[in-house]
């Protein structure tokens, strides 16, 4: 009998001399726009954008998926490699990286993620993706030969991962990095054969594990994959795993440009068959779920819904789904969110201040805030084999580019 594909693996990482550690990490290749890249990257030849965004080192009129652009990259990458910038750990390792913003403490597990648990369900998506990011991403990887965007993924907290993760977080880092935003990274390498062991075993005790955030840069992993032949062990992609009492979802809240030809008064009118509007004097962040906050006319107001969430269907039952089922859709006839103009997202790192500043400018005419979605439901969607409506989940803090790279053999 064929034994399971195993869930994770440990990896030789490329990954920053201590020395240079600082001068490496940068955002996630897909919060920064080129003009921001280009203003964080000036005077630092050694950032990590100028592999994950090359363009900003090429003319300014290029596209970003401009083949030259990818090149540039590959290139960018072999020079900090062949400058001892970046340096590939010698044998396979598990990495445990800590993120640190303000108050919030998440630490999770580095590894090489199985192509093939990922395809039957092991390591479970909850989006859907776009042809052109994942074109993009496919792209990047089959230039650079390397996966560089870490995947963020959740597992049910575990005592054995916890254990081994406070006793290897007590000792002496590889590298501490504070970010320009002020998050604080910091990595550890396990090369002990006995923990490593034990991490192999405890995950592949595992049901499944969730990915979080980067569903396009797994859907590129697992293309590339099966355009190299696939079957191989070592088909796979970079995670890093976190246990999910640590992950913090953040609101992803909605602005929405006009009323569909409805004057304000008409409008509130017409919701208030679905929900109890109540006008608020400060912004409104929702307490718990099944509540909204909405601002319209210089003025806030708290929606909450009237009927009860649906109970047996993990989708329709998020707040997302009852806002767009019983408002965005049937009132302000918002069609599919992903290609509409009319709708756009904001999340919840940037506050309420911002809803409410594209209201006043007049480039909104309604913004609404959302209760965050839970990893509960994230979970419950991904384990019936459903996907979320886009732009459901916005977590903090991020990933840095650079911090651990996974190169393809």
């Amino acid at each position: 009998m064929n034994q399971p594909t195993q869930i994770i693996r440990p990896f030789a990482a490329l990954r920053p001399a201590p020395q240079y550690a600082d001068d490496v990490i940068a955002p996630p290749y897909d919060v920064l726009n080129t003009a921001e890249a280009k203003v964080l990257a000036s005077g630092r030849p050694w950032s990590f954008l100028h592999v994950s965004k090359p363009e900003i080192d090429l003319a300014e009129a290029i596209s970003p998926y401009d083949p030259a652009v990818y090149a540039k990259g590959e290139a960018n990458l072999a020079a900090m490699v062949d400058g001892g910038i970046l340096v590939r750990d010698s044998k396979p390792c598990y990495y445990l990286y800590q993120l640190v913003m303000g108050e919030h403490v998440q630490t999770g597990f580095v590894a090489a993620g199985s192509i093939k648990a990922y395809e039957a369900g092991r390591i479970r998506r909850h989006e859907f993706t776009r042809p052109d990011k994942e074109d993009d991403r496919v792209s990047q990887i089959k230039a650079l030969n390397a996966q560089t965007g870490p995947v963020m993924v959740t597992h049910r907290a575990n005592t054995t991962l916890s254990q081994i993760s406070h006793k290897v977080s007590t000792e002496t880092p590889d590298y501490r990095v504070t970010a320009h935003d002020g998050v604080e990274h910091t990595f550890w390498v396990i090369d002990d054969p006995e923990t490593i062991t034990s991490i192999s075993h405890t995950f592949e005790a595992m049901q499944a594990i969730y990915i979080a955030d980067g569903h396009h840069r797994s859907a590129a992993a697992s293309r590339v994959a099966q355009q190299r032949g696939g079957g191989s062990e070592n088909d796979d992609f970079l995670i890093v795993s976190f246990p999910h009492d640590q992950v913090r979802i953040l609101d992803y809240n909605r602005v929405v440009k006009d009323l569909n030809g409805l004057s304000a008064e008409e409008f509130l009118n017409r919701i208030a068959s679905d929900f109890r509007v109540s006008a608020r004097d400060e912004p409104v962040r929702p307490a718990a779920p099944r509540s909204f906050g909405m601002y319209l006319d210089s003025q806030w107001y708290e929606l909450e819904l009237r009927e009860k969430a649906p109970q047996n269907d993990p989708v329709a039952a998020l707040d997302i789904s009852l806002l767009s089922d019983r408002l965005l859709s049937p009132v302000l006839a918002i069609g599919d969110p992903r290609v509409d103009k009319r709708i756009d997202f904001i999340g919840g790192i940037r506050g309420l201040e911002e809803l409410q500043r594209r209201v006043d400018k007049g480039q909104m005419a309604v913004a609404f805030s959302l209760y965050p979605t839970s990893l509960d439901d994230l979970m419950s969607v991904a384990d019936a084999g459903e996907v979320m409506p886009p732009k459901s989940t916005w977590f903090e803090p991020k990933l840095a580019d650079g911090m651990v790279s996974l190169v393809l053999d």
